[in-house]
């Protein structure tokens, strides 16, 4: 038995006005110092003032929020005993703000031992509204949170369905002007979600038709909105649909291996998690050909490429995943992307332990041994087609 899972969306044009029509008259909102100045919290302050709610904001989390970080946005939320919190930003700023809430919630229990598989009750003291700005990670629609521990130098998995928020709020207003970069990483994540929700061991009817559309969106539309901004507000609608939509597919699935490599980059490089994750996604592809799984004749046919064969259409989904990265000015390798070679050897072996530690491993259609991931790591920097 399995369970399909999705808060309350408002998406298109003028979905922010939903605000509006709330009942809450103490919010908190948790965001960053970028977003602050962009102007996008007053956009949802000048709405909350219309039912006269009392706002107090925290804006101080960073890129791959630090258990810190979450742990003095939930002390400013008990000082505050909000009945709304709003996570409003990128992924990190969501994370924290699923994090924090839950801290708020139950701040008897410690963020490690949180697991999909007990109730803690949350949704008593405060209603939680995600408001995405990046049309990429989906965590406005995902149950449970990632926080990077920096002490142990690891993503902390924060798994539980009961953080899944009461709303998410779509607008494309938030990433209309959003910068290249930030539409090309974005955009990225959202297609990496899709595919692994597509392809992981936990794919099931009703992952499938979400993680495909998503899918089919971001190769339409992510050039698109990469190259025109502002000027082609449907592309940006779509790429904001698309990452939602992929949410909503690999929260009913689950990610894997790309998803695993790019959590041990970020905990040791402070790699952005949406670049890792992209980047990481031919080469887990190309490693899981020989799985039988009949995933990537699917995903082959999607895109318009003519091979049946499952373990040669793989092949052919990674090089069309590496030429849309190329379009939109993304590194296709670990050397490419910055990394220092002597840093990555020194410490090439904490990666692998981080990697075996990872949760997503659990999904992968075929299983990485240690010596296997050393090289999908070396492959990886180097830029190799995975040939084992």
């Amino acid at each position: 038995m399995w369970y399909f899972h999705s808060p309350k969306i408002a998406f298109g044009e003028e979905s922010l006005a939903e605000l509006e029509e709330l009942d809450f008259s103490r919010a908190f909102i948790v965001t960053d110092e970028v977003i602050a100045g962009l102007g996008f919290v007053d956009k949802v302050r000048e709405r909350l003032d219309v039912v006269g709610c009392e706002i107090r904001t925290f804006d101080q989390v960073e890129p791959d929020p630090s258990l810190e970080t979450v742990r003095a946005c939930a002390a400013e939320m008990l000082a505050f005993e909000p009945d709304l919190v709003i996570g409003l930003g990128g992924g990190s700023c969501m994370d924290a703000a699923k994090a924090a809430w839950f801290l708020y919630e139950r701040p008897d229990i410690d963020l490690a031992a949180v697991n999909p598989f007990e109730y803690f009750g949350l949704h008593n003291k405060a209603r939680f509204i995600t408001i995405p700005t990046t049309a990429g990670s989906g965590a406005e629609v995902t149950g449970g949170a990632v926080v990077t521990d920096g002490a142990a130098r690891r993503k902390m998995e924060v798994p539980t369905y009961e953080l899944i928020p009461d709303l998410a709020i779509v607008d494309p207003e938030f990433t209309l002007n959003a910068p290249p970069c930030l539409t090309a990483e974005s955009g990225i994540d959202a297609l990496a979600h899709a595919i692994e929700g597509y392809t992981s061991s936990f794919a099931n009817d009703f992952s499938d038709g979400l993680c495909l559309h998503a899918v089919r969106l971001v190769f339409a539309h992510l050039a698109r909105a990469y190259e025109n901004g502002a000027r082609d507000p449907l592309a940006r609608q779509k790429m904001a649909n698309a990452a939602t939509i992929a949410g909503l597919g690999v929260g009913a699935s689950h990610i894997a291996l790309a998803h695993a490599l790019a959590h041990a980059l970020g905990a040791i490089f402070h790699f952005s998690h949406s670049r890792g994750s992209a980047l990481f996604l031919p080469y887990a592809i190309e490693f899981n050909a020989r799985s039988g799984s009949g995933r990537f004749a699917d995903l082959a046919r999607l895109l318009g490429l003519a091979v049946e064969d499952d373990s040669l259409a793989a092949g052919e989904v990674a090089e069309a995943i590496r030429r849309l990265m190329r379009s939109v000015d993304l590194p296709l390798n670990l050397k490419e992307a910055g990394i220092d070679e002597s840093d990555f050897k020194v410490h090439l072996d904490e990666l692998c332990d981080r990697v075996e530690m990872d949760s997503a491993l659990a999904t992968c259609t075929r299983f990485p041994y240690r010596e296997e991931i050393r090289r999908l790591l070396t492959y990886a920097y180097d830029g190799r087609r995975v040939d084992f």
